[in-house]
């Protein structure tokens, strides 16, 4: 199994650590890129990475500051380079509008962080079963 490729978006330093924690104890091969705004990763998505280096899966939070999760949900999905790339809305929202407005603009789930640490990690173990396990990923265009 290759090592897979993460832009992880999330602003809360514990929730970075927390993420890249489960990742680890879950046992994926994973590689994760961390932005801390929304601006940060459209930076990474349209100018440091060349094609062959986009993210296999991006997680994303909505609320960062300078572009929120939304505004770079509909810049990754609009664009030919990036809009095959699943992304994951992974935020403490559970507002109906947050989750109506992330499958208008092409999310491919949203999940509600758990507040619990160990309901954290089984949610996270549960996301890369599916996305690395049971899912074939597309490859870079």
């Amino acid at each position: 199994m290759k090592n897979l490729h993460i832009l992880l978006v999330e602003d809360n330093e514990g929730d970075i650590i927390l993420t890249q924690e489960a990742f680890e104890e879950c046992d994926f091969k994973t590689s994760i890129h961390v932005a801390r705004n929304g601006k940060e990763a459209i930076t990474y998505l349209f100018e440091d990475c060349a094609s062959l280096n986009l993210p296999d899966l991006i997680l994303l939070d909505i609320n960062l500051p300078l572009l929120n999760g939304h505004e770079v949900l509909k810049k990754i999905k609009e664009n030919e380079k990036t809009k095959h790339i699943p992304v994951v809305m992974l935020t403490t929202s559970s507002a109906s509008t947050d989750v109506n407005l992330t499958y208008a603009n092409h999310a491919n789930s949203f999940i509600s962080k758990p507040s619990e640490v160990d309901d954290f990690f089984e949610t996270i173990c549960t996301l890369g079963k599916f996305w690395f396990d049971t899912c074939k990923l597309p490859e870079a265009k």
